[in-house]
């Protein structure tokens, strides 16, 4: 497939509290998109400071790290064609009443007055992001395809 990639979607811990993650995957394969890889997580400090290397010294990660550590989220790894870019407008605009209606934030993010950003979903803004952010939720795949490569060259070693 031409210009097909992956992109890394999560379903936030409000997302899955408020029973969207099959309105999300819904949406996705309604595009035509495959769900390559899907777990639950419960976010670990680690991978959040990990995920969110850029904002970790800003005086508001500590409020991200609370709200992605509310529950479960749903990490997914969606593959086709030039899908970082379609699922990331698929997702809307970050603030949930900035998304326009027919995202996925448009439809199902609410705005809190706590002012505690909940916007039910992250998407891959670039590939260089997706296959970054891949590695953090997905590590086993990283360890899979390392050992599939050594497979094939100690096979080819003989």
């Amino acid at each position: 497939m031409a210009n097909s990639e992956k992109t890394l979607v999560l379903v936030k811990p409000d997302g899955v509290a408020e029973g969207h993650i099959g309105d999300i995957i819904s949406r996705l394969e309604g595009k035509r998109y495959q769900i390559t890889a899907l777990k639950v997580v419960n976010a670990t400090t680690d991978q959040l400071k990990r995920h969110y290397r850029e904002q970790v010294e800003k005086p508001y990660f500590k409020e991200i790290e609370t709200y992605m550590q509310e529950g479960p989220l749903v990490a997914i790894i969606v593959t086709g064609t030039d899908v970082v870019k379609a699922v990331h407008n698929l997702a809307g605009k970050t603030r949930p009443n900035d998304a326009q209606p027919g995202t996925i934030r448009g439809d199902f993010a609410h705005e809190y007055p706590d002012g505690i950003l909940r916007n039910i979903v992250h998407t891959a803004d670039s590939r260089e992001n997706a296959h970054h952010e891949i590695a953090i939720w997905f590590p086993e795949l990283a360890v899979a395809a390392h050992q599939k490569v050594a497979t094939k060259e100690k096979v080819g070693a003989k």
